[in-house]
């Protein structure tokens, strides 16, 4: 059993967010599990279900609905979202919380494409949208 990552975002402010998220996307019943997670789980979890041998910054797996109830889990990797905030000139917190959107995103089936294409995309844009609505603590 590994430890739990710190994280600098609170696990009620992480719940706020993506029950925020899922409103505004017009999802009434959601059951998401929410996992702070290490680099080498992360990089464990990436490896068996996506093959790719590698840290990420999150994970998301969207599970099925049965009438009308999103169901889903998502990985966040508080450690890589640290280093890349470092690196776009943000706060951890910041970086945290453009993951959990994401992954919120991912769960209720938006994509994105890989490279420079990924932050000119229609989830992108939605995923900042929705930061600059509901991504302040509170």
């Amino acid at each position: 059993m590994s430890a739990r990552p710190r994280t600098p975002l609170p696990q009620a402010e992480a719940q706020r967010l993506a029950r925020a998220v899922l409103r505004a996307e017009g999802v009434c019943h959601a059951f998401l599990s929410i996992a702070f997670v290490g680099r080498r789980r992360i990089r464990s979890l990436n490896r068996r279900h996506l093959g790719k041998d590698r840290e990420t910054d999150v994970l998301a797996f969207g599970l099925g609905g049965v009438r009308g109830l999103v169901v889903g889990d998502i990985y966040c990797a508080p450690e890589v979202a640290a280093r890349q905030a470092a690196r776009f000139g943000t706060k951890p917190g910041d970086e945290v919380r453009r993951l959990l959107v994401h992954g919120v995103l991912h769960v209720l089936g938006y994509d994105h494409p890989d490279g420079a294409g990924r932050t000119v995309s229609a989830m992108w844009r939605r995923q900042e949208q929705l930061l600059a609505r509901f991504g302040r603590p509170r």
